[in-house]
This record gives C-alpha cells, structure tokens and sequence, in this order.
C-alpha cells in the first residue's frame, strides 16, 4: 500500500508573490509573463496578506468606480484576503474539500511558521488524481 500524498508532494514550491503596495498592471504583468492566475499578496515586512487572482482583476475592470481609478490602485485595495492556506503536510484530500467548500482554485501552502512555501491550484489536484 503506498503512502497517501501530500499537498508538499503536488505543490508548486517557491511561489511568485507581490508585494500588496504594487500596481495592478505590475500583478496583471506576473501573472500574464509567468503564465499563472494568482499570486500571493505580501506586506512590507514579507508576511502573507492575502492573494491576488485573474478574476480579481476582472471584478475591478468590472466595477465602474475600480475601473475609473485602475491606474493609481494597489494589489492591496482588490486582493482577496485573507489569504486560504493549507499545511504542506496536509493530504490531498483536505486541499480538495477546502477549495471546494470555499469555492478557491488555490491554496497558499505554508509551513509550521506560516510562512509561504508553495501553492496548490486545482490543477495540481487534477494532475496528481491521473498517476
């Protein structure tokens, strides 16, 4: 019988982060450059704040007071936050249940002194149920 995995198993290590003082064209840019649709959001002394996703980005563009204002607002003013983080120990099946319950296609994964190590999308689930 093997192991079950973890989410430390399927995680992306070492994730992009930006800082929540950063424009939302330099979140925008990541996130199109690096290929990815969320990013964690961290404060001036590195701790974690919340998480910056593609689609909110497209509730600010959709938000006609946001959109007017788009040029001078920070990743501070739209991220989602908290931040939803999960233990690189916990199993699959935990990541799987906390996304679906709350709705997320990520999960900011940390270590026991919580600090950002990784990030689990649905798309690590998907990969890690097919072998």
């Amino acid at each position: 019988m093997t192991e079950p995995r973890t989410v430390g198993d399927v995680m992306t290590p070492n994730p992009v982060s930006v800082p929540e003082a950063a424009s939302l064209a330099e979140a925008a840019g990541l996130l199109d450059s690096r290929h990815i649709s969320g990013l964690p959001v961290i404060d001036a002394s590195g701790c974690l704040v919340g998480v910056l996703s593609q689609i909110d980005l497209v509730r600010a563009q959709a938000n006609p007071q946001l959109h007017a204002n788009w040029r001078g607002l920070a990743v501070g003013e739209i991220m989602t936050k908290p931040a939803l983080t999960i233990l690189s120990t916990a199993g699959l099946d935990e990541a799987a249940r906390l996304m679906g319950e709350r709705r997320v296609h990520r999960l900011v994964v940390t270590d026991k002194a919580a600090t950002p190590i990784g990030i689990i999308s649905a798309s690590d689930l998907v990969r890690s149920w097919l072998g």
